[in-house]
């Protein structure tokens, strides 16, 4: 019997239930995984030998494809990973073949504020601790390879700041004339630490290193992160590898890893990285667990390999998107799909009665403090006028011509004039809508939840882009800006406008994706601004170049790659029993 999740913390949940946990053997026998295509990494947690698996099952059919996305979020989020588990988990009581396919977290939201994404509740993926803390490894071998890439650029401008063309000669390099004022490049680390955001490297003499300003990254917004969500295989990520852009030269030409001699060893730390990870929900469904969280900062989608590897395992794979529709389900739709050539027969957009008050005009809450108390009794009003934030999102996912499907995750205080509101309103925008409980009940509070998905992928769809690759990158922004976000148009500043000139001129850069970095909590890139704001334009600060992952990235409003630590953060709460070695407090 499940522990009450009214009176238990999720961690102590999933302690619960790691007591009667399927190893990873019977995880793979259900699944007719054959012996050497299961990597265990000890009884409960596994790797997937990709290529044995696509090798073995390559001619048979795809299952039914179902992306996880949302509205817009508090900032304590909406429960987007719980609602996957809990589909997965509705899903298997319906005797369906299914996998999930959920983002790794990363260590700086799981010390700080939010938590390790792993679920809530009685929807939950597991075990928790290997999950939230490291798990296999891949965001270590992300953070060696990207590290790498800056040490070596770093010494090369060490080199060629103190050897003259000779000498370079003499140690078989040729001088690359790298422009200390035009690093792209940073390095990355797996916390929030605002101290690292603006920092100055090579202090003291000459031999300890060039002088110059440098910064930090938290490790998922790596392109080497974005590399491993979209490459397609070993051969593919090699190559994107190569392509890294970390500086421009003195005559505006860019510098790449492979101009580095770099490119091969960074490859070297991502290989056993690009197997997808294999754990559990409570209730014994297989998850995939592969690529990064961030959204709002990077692309915010499990890998394409996972998600290939769970539609050839079963019949349903239901993966995530971070954020709300604007951000983590554009990404999918326009980038990830694309990549894939995988088409999705169903999109989920979580919402909840609390996100739909914020958005309504009731006090936006704070991280880290209590839930303000206006939350806790039924105001209809709020949500209804929140529910113009729902319609948006829905007209996204519409857009995109996949068939929607709103799921209210509901909390033990919403009521039933507030969820019928929400009903109401989400069926006339032509979505289905179904309340599910899977927080309090696990798969047996999402059957309707599950019912609503299943039939939702029966019914075809038309899936299309919102742009073409041979849509000017001016163009593809103002589309996202304009249909996506709401936005009347768009405005750059004077660096982002040489940078956009560049790039449309630059042949190699016309045909790469568009991988917008905005805020999640709100459609606009303002966060204050709620609901679905009016008369705004959205700014456009920089443009980044990933050319590696195939992407520009267009930096919209004040948003930082390196998020900061807040005042309250979980890591005071996270210990271990040092009789068992169990840690305790993680959420």
């Amino acid at each position: 019997m499940a522990l009450d999740p009214t009176k238990h913390a999720d961690w102590e949940i999933a302690a619960d239930a790691e007591t009667r946990m399927k190893t990873v053997y019977e995880l793979g026998d259900a699944l007719g995984l054959e012996k050497e295509e299961l990597l265990p990494y000890g009884h409960y947690v596994a790797k997937l030998d990709y290529r044995k698996i696509m090798e073995r099952l390559k001619d048979k059919p795809d299952g039914k494809y179902v992306d996880v996305t949302a509205i817009s979020p508090t900032p304590l989020g909406e429960g987007k990973s719980t609602c996957a588990m809990g589909l997965v988990q509705g899903l298997g009581k319906r005797n369906k073949s299914v996998i999930g396919a959920i983002r790794q977290p990363s260590g700086g939201p799981t010390m700080n504020i939010k938590g390790s994404a792993a679920g809530g509740g009685l929807a939950q993926c597991i075990p928790l601790t290997p999950f939230s803390l490291g798990l296999t490894g891949d965001i270590n071998a992300i953070m060696n390879a990207h590290n790498l890439g800056m040490v070596a650029l770093t010494a090369r401008m060490q080199h060629e700041a103190n050897y003259t063309d000779e000498q370079l000669a003499l140690r078989n390099l040729k001088r690359l004339d790298i422009h200390p004022k035009k690093v792209e490049f940073g390095w990355i680390m797996d916390f929030c630490a605002q101290s690292l955001r603006n920092i100055t490297i090579g202090l003291g003499g000459k031999m300890d290193g060039f002088t110059m300003q440098s910064k930090f990254a938290i490790a998922v917004s790596s392109e080497i992160m974005a590399i491993l969500a979209v490459a397609s295989d070993l051969k593919d990520m090699r190559e994107r590898i190569g392509k890294i852009v970390v500086a421009y030269n003195k005559q505006d030409k860019p510098i790449t890893t492979a101009d580095l001699e770099v490119d091969g060893a960074m490859t070297a730390w991502m290989v056993e990285a690009l197997n997808p990870n294999m754990l559990q929900t409570l209730e014994g469904q297989p998850v995939m667990v592969h690529a990064g969280p961030f959204a709002n900062i990077a692309i915010g989608q499990s890998s394409v390999i996972a998600d290939r590897v769970a539609l050839k395992l079963a019949d349903y794979n239901v993966t995530e998107s971070g954020f709300g529709a604007d951000i983590g389900f554009e990404k999918f739709w326009n980038l990830k799909c694309r990549y894939s050539g995988l088409k999705p027969n169903c999109a989920v957009i979580v919402a909840t009665i609390r996100a739909l008050k914020c958005h309504g005009g009731a006090p936006i809450p704070i991280p880290g403090k209590p839930m303000p108390e206006e939350y806790n009794s039924e105001n209809v009003g709020w949500v209804e006028e929140g529910c113009k934030n729902l319609i948006h999102h829905i007209e996204t996912v519409k857009k995109a011509g996949i068939n929607p499907v709103v799921c209210i995750n509901a909390f033990y205080t919403d009521t039933d004039a507030e969820i019928d509101a929400i009903r109401r309103i989400g069926e006339a925008a032509g979505a289905r809508v179904a309340l599910s409980r899977h927080w309090e009940h696990g798969g047996d509070g999402a059957l309707e939840f599950a019912d609503a998905v299943t039939d939702a992928c029966e019914e075809p769809n038309d899936f299309k882009f919102l742009y073409e690759l041979d849509t000017p990158l001016s163009q593809r922004i103002e589309l996202i800006a304009k249909e996506v976000y709401g936005a009347d148009g768009v405005s750059y500043t004077p660096e982002a406008r040489v940078k956009l000139k560049r790039m449309e001129a630059d042949p190699d850069l016309k045909e790469m994706g568009t991988c917008m970095v905005k805020t999640h909590l709100s459609l606009s890139h303002d966060p204050k601004l709620k609901g679905v704001p009016k008369g705004w334009t959205l700014p456009i600060q920089d443009i980044l170049t990933y050319k590696g992952a195939g992407f520009v990235v267009p930096v919209a409003g004040a948003i930082s790659l390196m998020p900061g630590t807040a005042s309250d953060p979980a890591y005071r709460r996270v210990d271990v029993d040092v009789e068992t070695g169990k840690v305790k407090g993680v959420f």
